[in-house]
């Protein structure tokens, strides 16, 4: 198995193939012999499509021989989670009750991703609904980090994450609904966005306004994740957010390697009590590398109200009524974690959610005022590296020798509250941790300003990069 192949950028898979010194059958047919050598240690997917893919790549072929026309991903390998529909592949949202479900149509982002010439290679693991920050089910089972298979690689798009780290193709689909893009590319140690409402069209079956979830690609590479972003952005009807569609101006400097003018604010901690002393070492690296080339570094007063308690009323009682509607007949085979959030939903009250709608409507006016005077936002994306595979997501988080609350109190208190302004977020590997393990930088920005944000990323990858460092074969199941 070429490991070099597996660990091309996709672009320069693309290149490649439209050149033709690769097939896309030979990329593709590598990557599904590695997803199936990885099952048994990784277990990144829970659905394969070798036939489908197989047939992809010989059409792709096909066409480029005859000289039609390509796309910018013609013949590139892509992995769509298991909660973005897919014609005919299973969408099982992680859960045994949605074991059946065929979508007769292409999620939206999942059709431009095809309309440039990708090839779905299969479907990555989720917990039962997207419900938490780590990676196991009831249905699949546990998915776990290809740099320690004793760790998990996040969630709720962990088989997403540890799939794009381990080489198992080299773009993924994943959703964001409260971190479940930023956390797992943080963990695993790649690139993702989670964009601007709207940038990149996810249609929701229920309150397509009140929506918190997002659909945002993870790569390995921040050019990736752009070419990504531009092909799946674009408007649906099914989500009313994406009709209308603002531009950012550029940022000072992106043209160049000159930062002067700027302005940066540094949370080095949000709602979490605790973070890691290495994850602020690697955190304030990254800084260093802005601050070298003129931009000005600011820290974020004391007392910022991160809404903390509100957004859980919100994400709770949200759970608390997808499994009211699943009770009692699946009572049995739903996950215990996610009976337990919709037990803490069950308590908020009606005045409660009321109250907490109102506190993401001042929440959303307090972040974006922050960029009145500031052109970026900078954080950790966790407030610490990975925890165990098997972590019980409510129980607490340990930090500094801590207990924290739950994951979203401590671990992953830096995402959720830009799910609930819509503001776009990128996640790009900071460095490695004491334990070896990755950690992540968070650039937070205005509304539509996805575009700068990566190439602000690219600045941290040029002076400080990253994707040539690969996981041990091993700890990828590869032998």
């Amino acid at each position: 198995m070429d490991d070099d192949l597996l660990f091309l950028p996709a672009a320069a898979v693309a290149a490649r193939i439209a050149g033709g010194s690769l097939s896309a059958r030979e990329h593709v047919g590598a990557v599904l012999d590695a997803i199936e050598a990885s099952q048994d240690g990784l277990n990144a997917f829970v659905t394969v499509d070798r036939e489908g893919a197989l047939a992809a790549a010989q059409a792709a072929d096909r066409a480029l021989a005859a000289g039609a026309p390509l796309g910018p991903l013609h013949g590139v390998a892509v992995s769509v989670k298991d909660m973005v529909a897919v014609k005919g592949l299973p969408n099982t949202n992680g859960s045994f009750t949605c074991e059946h479900d065929i979508p007769g149509a292409d999620a939206p982002a999942v059709a431009r991703l095809r309309a440039a010439g990708a090839i779905v290679v299969g479907k990555t693991t989720t917990p039962e609904f997207g419900h938490k920050g780590l990676t196991d089910s009831l249905l699949s089972g546990i998915t776990r980090n290809p740099w320690n298979l004793e760790r998990t690689p996040g969630g709720s798009s962990g088989g997403a994450s540890a799939a794009v780290a381990a080489g198992l193709a080299p773009l993924a689909v994943g959703t964001d609904g409260a971190g479940s893009v930023r956390g797992p590319s943080a963990t695993t140690g790649i690139v993702g966005l989670k964009p601007t409402r709207g940038m990149i069209a996810h249609p929701a079956r229920s309150d397509p306004f009140g929506n918190q979830s997002f659909v945002g690609p993870m790569a390995r590479t921040v050019s990736d994740a752009a070419l990504m972003t531009e092909v799946m952005a674009g408007p649906a009807g099914g989500d009313p957010w994406s009709l209308g569609r603002g531009e950012a101006g550029a940022l000072p400097g992106l043209a160049g390697n000159d930062l002067s003018g700027l302005r940066v604010l540094y949370a080095e901690k949000m709602a979490n009590p605790e973070v890691a002393p290495d994850v602020v070492a690697n955190t304030r690296a990254c800084l260093d590398v802005f601050e070298k080339l003129g931009a000005r570094i600011t820290p974020m007063p004391e007392g910022f109200d991160w809404i903390e308690e509100a957004g859980r009323v919100l994400y709770q009682s949200a759970i608390h009524h997808l499994v009211a509607g699943l009770l009692p007949q699946w009572e049995g085979r739903l996950s215990p974690s996610l009976l337990r959030f919709a037990e803490w939903g069950a308590a908020w009250s009606a005045l409660d959610l009321w109250d907490a709608i109102a506190a993401r409507g001042d929440l959303y006016n307090r972040v974006q005022a922050l960029f009145a005077n500031h052109d970026v936002l900078v954080s950790p994306t966790t407030a610490r590296t990975a925890l165990m595979a098997e972590f019980d997501a409510t129980a607490p988080v340990v930090i500094n020798g801590r207990e924290c609350g739950i994951t979203r109190q401590s671990w992953t208190a830096y995402q959720y509250p830009f799910n609930l302004t819509g503001n776009p977020a990128l996640t790009v590997p900071s460095g490695f941790s004491d334990d070896g393990l990755p950690t992540g930088l968070q650039l937070i920005g205005p509304w539509w300003s996805d575009r700068n944000l990566l190439r602000l990323g690219g600045v941290i990858e040029t002076h400080r990069p990253w994707a040539h460092k690969r996981p041990e074969r091993a700890n990828r199941g590869l032998g």
